[in-house]
């Protein structure tokens, strides 16, 4: 087998963003594009020569081709061992059980996540280190670093590997092992949540409906609901992995998980719903008629924590990120745990879980895991939801409603204004900063600044700092607006804005969240001036 080594020259932009590095798929189609950005990687690790890496994406279009590639360069750059999911499959919390539970050096994710597939749509890259988890910074910017002084990369010169049937081969020194990657994963979810007992919540005629969006949860959840735990056929809906999506923008919210959303609220509702993104790692809970806000089904998890068994001994901890919603914090005080505030990224909880300062962790984008991995986990926190319901015969709205009264209501809403230039975005971001020293002690309406601030977050176990994590005003009473500049699109700025109020008032907890925060909507704006700033008049999306 030959080994080539190609001349190359740097490509601009392959910067690793939180989530890896993201572009549309013409760009990952450019000649050397991909190439350049895998052997950054490789450049970038020390003492991998012999050693396991794990590959797998969320079967979006383009995804096949590109494992073709790594496979290559994978051998021409010495690893051992490649464990490939099979079709080229592989969810990102499934990844993640696997690097871990067979000690690899690493792992490849292909995927975008909750981002549009197909043709002219987006492709996505990142690396995932021995724990399992994302890479963290100073990993992320020394791929960078490589990528701006390239000048070749190594490839085998070999045919494809067929990717679709299980198995082993070897090429040159490496062994090359296609994995079904959903046993690992339905083993793993068998020890933390009572199989037994929710497989009774469905004999005694429980009813779901999962929309696994045409995206690549869709064979991990027909073999868990449906084969193991016998929820009736049918259970899953677009199950079938597409590299389009179906079509679908495979994002797990109220705007484009609409026909859910649609289900859930009509006639024919089933007790239950749920749905996980692109590459399985988000997840949205619904009940009859009943829709839990990410950070109210995070707050809820951790409030009943005990009713799995993979977690009945206690928690050491939890965390969650700047944006979500204190929801968590109110019952981590309540039970005497630490609560982490962390930016945005699930790398930020990485050394959190390591330390063992953390069990359980989530992000107000639909985003919750635990120590089982070191990614969030869409259907794991499904399966959480599913262990509670079947321990304590309550429904959905029943659990909500009865944690909203011991705890109060944190009415909590997301704006997001897509594809906003750029220039401007970061603009209205440096006048906010600006102002921050004159914000303290201003009065809108009837809120009280407390604090204005751009987030800075000094990470407790290495000490390592994250500036300029988003900027936050915080009110006396305790509501919080936050504004944040979101690095998981591929064309223009996302700019996100989240709006936070505590109510104790157990009368009020039935008002529609945009009435109950309206008038904080309306400051929200008005500190930012994105509608003059932007010319956007009104969000994309909100959840």
């Amino acid at each position: 087998m030959n080994i080539k080594t190609v001349q190359t020259k740097p490509f601009e932009g392959q910067r690793p963003g939180t989530s890896g590095l993201r572009k549309k798929v013409d760009v990952f189609q450019q000649p050397g594009y991909l190439e350049n950005f895998v052997q950054s990687v490789f450049n970038s690790l020390e003492n991998f020569k012999g050693k396991t890496l794990v590959i797998g994406g969320d079967g979006r279009y383009f995804n096949r081709e590109a494992i073709q590639v790594i496979i290559k360069m994978a051998v021409a750059n010495g690893f051992g061992e490649l464990m490939i999911g099979k079709g080229g499959l592989m969810s990102t919390p499934a990844t993640s059980c696997i690097i871990r539970k067979y000690k690899a050096f690493g792992g490849l994710i292909l995927s975008a996540s909750h981002n549009p597939g197909g043709p002219g749509q987006d492709f996505g890259i990142k690396y995932n280190i021995e724990n399992g988890g994302p890479a963290p910074e100073k990993i992320t910017e020394g791929i960078y670093e490589q990528t701006k002084k390239i000048t070749e990369y190594k490839i085998a010169d070999t045919a494809d590997v067929d990717l679709d049937t299980l198995g082993e081969k070897v090429l040159g020194e490496t062994r090359i092992k296609i994995i079904d990657s959903v046993i690992d994963y339905t083993e793993m979810m068998s020890k933390l949540f009572d199989f037994d007992l929710i497989k009774r919540l469905f004999q005694k005629g429980f009813t779901m409906r999962y929309d696994a969006m045409n995206a690549v949860t869709g064979p991990y959840a027909k073999h868990i609901l449906e084969k193991v735990l016998g929820a009736k056929a049918g259970t899953v809906v677009h199950g079938e992995p597409k590299d389009d999506f179906g079509g679908l923008h495979p994002d797990p919210n109220l705007v484009y998980a609409k026909s859910l959303v649609d289900f859930m609220f009509s006639n024919e509702a089933t007790d239950f719903g749920a749905a996980s993104d692109g590459d399985g790692d988000r997840n949205m809970i619904l009940g009859n008629h009943f829709y839990v806000n990410p950070s109210d089904s995070l707050a809820l998890i951790v409030a009943n924590f005990w009713n799995a068994p993979g977690y009945d001994r206690g928690l050491t901890g939890v965390a969650r990120s700047m944006p979500t919603s204190s929801a968590v914090d109110r019952v981590a005080r309540g039970m005497g745990m630490s609560c982490y505030e962390t930016p945005t990224g699930w790398k930020f909880f990485g050394n959190l879980l390591d330390a063992n300062k953390a069990t359980i962790c989530g992000e107000e984008s639909f985003g919750t895991g635990s120590n089982h991995v070191r990614e969030k986990d869409g259907l794991w926190a499904i399966l959480y939801w599913l262990n509670i319901i079947a321990a304590t015969g309550l429904s959905v709205s029943e659990l909500v409603k009865k944690h909203w009264k011991k705890y109060g209501r944190n009415f909590y809403s997301r704006y997001d204004f897509e594809k906003v230039d750029s220039a401007a975005a970061n603009a209205m971001f440096d006048e906010m900063r600006a102002s921050a020293a004159s914000q303290e002690g201003k009065f809108y309406g009837n809120y009280e600044v407390e604090k204005f601030d751009d987030f800075e977050y000094i990470d407790p176990v290495d000490k390592s700092v994250s500036s300029h994590q988003g900027i936050r005003v915080l009110f006396k009473d305790g509501s919080r607006i936050i504004y944040r500049l979101s690095g998981t699109g591929t064309s223009g700025a996302t700019v996100r804005i989240y709006i936070e109020k505590y109510e104790p008032d157990n009368s009020k907890h039935g008002m529609d969240p945009q009435e109950a925060l309206a008038d904080l909507v309306e400051i929200a704006y008005q500190i930012s001036g994105i509608k003059a700033k932007t010319g956007k008049q009104k969000p994309d999306v909100i959840t």
